[in-house]
C-alpha cells in the first residue's frame, strides 16, 4: 500500500479539524509534518493549538514541527518554509487547508471580514504555494493539495454569501491554474472537498442549521487526502476530488464508520451540485 513514510508535509491550519486529520493520516506512516497555524495558546471556545497538534502527530508515529504562522504575512511564511526545510532536509507536500469563513450577505459582510477571507483563502494559498515551489521542484513525487471545492459557476453557490464563495473559489482557481503551470515540472496540484458537512469548529458558522449528528468526522478527509498524496504526481494533477468518491475509488467500502452518529442522514456540504 502506498505510504508517506519519509515525506515532509507543510500543513496550514494544522492545529485542529481537517488540517490535523490530514497531518495524523500522514503521521501514521511516519511522515514529518510542519504544522503552520496561528493558535499557540488555548482558546476558550476552540480546541487545539500547534503544540497539542504536534503532540498528537508524534503520538501517531510521525515527527512534528509546530510553527506559529499568519499565512497572510510573506515574511512569516517564508521563514516557516525555511525552518521546515532546515529541520527536515526538504519539502515534499504542501496542504493548503487554512481558511476563513463568514456566511454573510453582501450588506452584512464587513470589509474586515472580506479582507480576512481573501487574505487567508486566496493570498495565503497563493503565497504558501509560491514559497514552497523551489523546494517542491527538488522533491520526489511533489504534491500541492488545496481544501477547496470543484468550480461550479451557479448562482446558488454565490448569492447567499458572495464574499465567502469568491474567496473559497479563489483557492480552486489556484488549482486550475497551477496544475497547468506546474505539470511540466512534475508537481501535482489538486483540490479536495467533503461531500458532507464535517464535524469541525466551522459548524458554528452555520448558525445552528446543522446538527453534529448529521455530519462526518474529519478523518474521512484525512484518509482521502492520504490517497491523493500517495499517487504519482505526474499522473494525478488538476483534479477536483470529493472525499467519499476518492475513498470508494481507493477500495473503501465502509463509509459509515466516518459518521458522527451512524445511521443518521448526512447534511451535504456547500458547492456540490
Amino acid at each position: 500500500m502506498p505510504s508517506l513514510a519519509g515525506k515532509t508535509l507543510f500543513v496550514t491550519g494544522g492545529s485542529r479539524g481537517i488540517g490535523l486529520a490530514i497531518a495524523l493520516a500522514a503521521a501514521r506512516d511516519g511522515a514529518r509534518v510542519a504544522l503552520a497555524a496561528k493558535t499557540t495558546e488555548p482558546h476558550p471556545k476552540l480546541p487545539g493549538t500547534i503544540h497539542t497538534a504536534a503532540e498528537l502527530v508524534r503520538a501517531a508515529g510521525g515527527e512534528a514541527l509546530p510553527l506559529a504562522v499568519d499565512i497572510r504575512d510573506e515574511a512569516q511564511v517564508q521563514a516557516a518554509v525555511a525552518a521546515t526545510v532546515e529541520r527536515f532536509g526538504g519539502l515534499d507536500i504542501l496542504v493548503n487547508n487554512a481558511s476563513a469563513i463568514s456566511l454573510t450577505s453582501t450588506a452584512e459582510t464587513s470589509m474586515k471580514k472580506f479582507d480576512l477571507m481573501f487574505g487567508v483563502n486566496v493570498r495565503g494559498t497563493f503565497l504558501c504555494s509560491k514559497s514552497c515551489l523551489p523546494h517542491l521542484e527538488r522533491a520526489d513525487n511533489p504534491h500541492i493539495l488545496n481544501l477547496s471545492p470543484p468550480l461550479s459557476m451557479r448562482e446558488q453557490w454565490f448569492a447567499p454569501h458572495v464574499a465567502y464563495s469568491m474567496a473559497k473559489y479563489g483557492m480552486s482557481l489556484c488549482v486550475l491554474g497551477m496544475a497547468g503551470e506546474l505539470r511540466a515540472r512534475g508537481i501535482a496540484v489538486n483540490a479536495l472537498w467533503p461531500r458532507t458537512v464535517i464535524d469541525t469548529t466551522a459548524i458554528a458558522m452555520l448558525g445552528g442549521r446543522v446538527d453534529r449528528r448529521h455530519t462526518r468526522k474529519a478523518e474521512i478527509v484525512g484518509d482521502a487526502a492520504h490517497w491523493i498524496l500517495t499517487q504519482p504526481a505526474r499522473e494525478c494533477s488538476g483534479n477536483f476530488f470529493v472525499d467519499e468518491e476518492v475513498l470508494v475509488r481507493a477500495g473503501t467500502t465502509d463509509l459509515e464508520r466516518y459518521a458522527v452518529a451512524p445511521g443518521q442522514p448526512l447534511h451535504p456540504d456547500f458547492f456540490l451540485d
